[in-house]
């Protein structure tokens, strides 16, 4: 009977199995990874290494270009364009819709409709980035009865400083009048005891004041100027008198009339409901002026998609879709915040402002550190919004590198620039998203 020791030495070459075992092991594990890998390599590998490789060579890629490709991403004026407009998009579009998310998952935190409000705040991202473009597109409309938010800036607006209702009006044939700085003055001067026809033609029916009733021939007064201003035009050929209130026609209410006399004035009057208007003796010897304000064209809006603004509101359309995705992430992290230190900082008497500045937002800062990276990664490839929502007058103004290399690669013919241009955004994502990896295995190790 061999001996304990023997016993060992003779079972030692059973371990052979095993390696092969693990052989096995691998050999399945590469086999499932296998498609992976494969995907993985047409569709990220090559299309980096392709493109690296064409961006050396020129338009035709029959030539080598060298580096003046790269040379282009800094001299060309729309590339240049399009870096400055990127470099706006990574500090703002980020970092408003971190702070959105931040103050919306904090302020709901302890609301009973919290979960509701962060449903509705999250349902954007539930939208295709062209869908959103179209939706943006509609609401930044300059017309107010189509674009939204052309239609609430209009009525806040229209609110304090009301259009007026003739800014159409103009002189008709025959006219006492005569253009004056925006406005319209009498040819000659008047004096007390005079009546004064003010006749203007050119405003529809439907855009008169309410409150306008029918003109009548103002009745003279000694010791004061009188007069009626009103839309001097009766519908019919033939039909009605020129200079003179007609039964149909209409008085100019709330018209401004004004006495000017040596280029200053020195009396002013209000029309009333049928035209009628009274000056003081103060205004003989003056000519009446209807006075540029009476004119003005109604206020129309902000151009939100014209070159000075276009930039900031596509900038908007991409924080009312990502707010929400910041907002769930955080409100992640504000749930691991322990509350035993929340609630220490109010014992010891610090305000709710003092709890979230020097507390929570502290406690969140590799939350928030992440959340911010990852939307610059994102911001950074940016192309549907600006494709979509920026029309063709202003897209120039709006241009960032992803839609630069689109029109470079496939509307101007310049695959060799377009190909840098994808190089240059590639090295520009990974040290960002270098920084975001490093940053997640911190905390895992944590």
């Amino acid at each position: 009977m061999a001996s304990p020791a023997t016993a060992g030495v003779a079972k030692a070459p059973a371990r052979k199995p095993r390696k092969s075992v693990t052989g096995t092991r691998r050999t399945v594990a590469v086999l499932f990874l296998l498609p992976a890998l494969v995907l993985l390599g047409a569709l990220v590998v090559y299309p980096i290494g392709y493109s690296l490789i064409r961006s050396f060579y020129n338009a035709n890629g029959d030539g080598f270009a060298g580096l003046d490709n790269y040379k282009a991403i800094f001299t060309d004026d729309g590339i240049r364009t399009a870096l400055k407009n990127n470099v706006i998009w990574v500090v703002f579009a980020p970092t408003v819709s971190t702070a959105l998310g931040l103050i919306f998952a904090v302020l709901t935190e302890r609301v009973r409709w919290g979960t509701a409000f962060k449903l509705v705040v999250f349902m954007p991202m539930a939208i295709s980035m062209l869908a959103a473009g179209i939706i943006f597109r509609l609401v930044y409309d300059q017309d107010p009865d189509k674009g939204v938010a052309n239609a609430v800036w209009v009525g806040i607006h229209d609110t304090f400083a009301r259009s007026s209702a003739f800014p159409n009006a103009h002189l008709g044939r025959e006219s006492p009048l005569k253009p004056d700085q925006g406005g319209f003055i009498t040819n000659t001067t008047v004096h007390t005891g005079q009546t004064v026809a003010l006749p203007l033609v050119g405003v529809a029916p439907d855009q008169m004041p309410d409150g306008a009733k029918r003109a009548v021939a103002a009745k003279p007064d000694p010791g004061k100027i009188t007069g009626t201003t009103w839309q001097d035009f009766t519908r019919g050929k033939g039909v009605g008198k020129l200079g003179v209130p007609d039964p149909s026609e209409l008085g100019y209410d709330g018209m401004r009339i004004e006495a000017v006399k040596n280029g200053k004035v020195v009396a002013s009057a209000k029309a009333a409901a049928d035209g009628t208007f009274t000056l003081p003796a103060a205004a003989d010897g003056a000519r009446l002026r209807l006075p540029a304000g009476n004119f003005k064209q109604p206020y129309n809006g902000v151009d939100w998609l014209g070159p000075s603004l276009v930039t900031p509101a596509i900038i908007g359309s991409y924080v009312w879709m990502w707010a929400g995705f910041a907002m769930v992430l955080i409100a992640a992290g504000l749930a691991g915040v322990p509350r035993e230190l929340l609630e220490a900082a109010r014992v010891d008497g610090a305000t709710e402002w003092q709890v979230f500045r020097k507390v929570t937002v502290p406690l969140l800062a590799p939350v928030l550190a992440v959340v911010t990276v990852t939307l610059m990664i994102n911001v950074l490839k940016v192309f549907d919004l600006v494709y979509i929502i920026a029309p063709g007058s202003s897209q120039d103004d709006a241009n960032v590198l992803a839609l630069e290399l689109y029109r470079k690669g496939f509307s101007e013919g310049q695959p060799g620039i377009a190909s840098a241009i994808a190089v240059f955004l590639l090295l520009l994502v990974i040290p960002v998203m270098l920084f975001n990896i490093r940053r997640l295995r911190r905390e895992e190790r944590r």
